[in-house]
């Protein structure tokens, strides 16, 4: 006899009956059909004498939400492991190499080759050619502390003020119109 064609038209009655309320679970293990036998006859010996197919298709729907609820589960932790680990991927790939003086010293010295940077140097050396100030600053890295040697110095710059005092004798032109921060209610004597 072709079970398979009964199962499909009982299927389909049963989805008439209930107008898509039905829930087809499917997703059983290998052996679960064997397992839902077994325990309704051990349901049938345990009512045996009484009137008991609403036992047994109680029971039978039990045991299939019991496992439908266990396949769940198993989808859910399988889920999470799995986004567990696309999250630890994730945060590996942006975690990335850590940086110490001694890599990134390293890493500076290929880029400068890299970027030719010392090729630059060493031709302009050889062709007596100057170098452009980024250059210049690229290759000489004292020069990144030149200018602290003026603050530590103090007042060795002097500055002679003599050369301010007759301000009276420039030609400085009123341009207080064009300024968009002038206001004429403001004398330039208050200052």
């Amino acid at each position: 006899m072709d079970y398979k064609d009964e199962q499909h038209n009982e299927i389909e009655a049963l989805e008439s009956i209930y107008c898509g309320e039905l829930e087809k679970q499917e997703n059983f293990e290998e052996g679960d059909d064997e397992k839902l036998k077994a325990h309704l006859v051990e349901q049938m010996n345990e009512n045996l004498g009484m009137v008991m197919v609403f036992t047994l298709v109680s029971a039978a729907q039990e045991w299939l939400n019991v496992q439908w609820d266990k396949i769940k589960v198993r989808r859910e932790e399988t889920a999470a492991k799995k986004q567990r680990e696309e999250e630890e991927a994730e945060r590996r790939r942006f975690e990335g190499t850590r940086v110490t003086v001694e890599s990134f010293l390293s890493w500076k010295e290929k880029f400068d080759e890299e970027m030719g940077y010392t090729k630059r140097k060493e031709l302009a050396d050889r062709e007596g050619k100057k170098l452009t100030g980024r250059e210049l600053f690229m290759t000489d890295k004292t020069l990144d502390q030149s200018d602290l040697k003026f603050l530590d110095d103090g007042d060795a710059v002097k500055v002679d003020e003599s050369l301010f005092q007759n301000l009276d004798d420039l030609d400085l032109e009123d341009d207080d119109e064009d300024d968009p921060d002038f206001d004429p209610n403001i004398s330039d004597d208050s200052a």
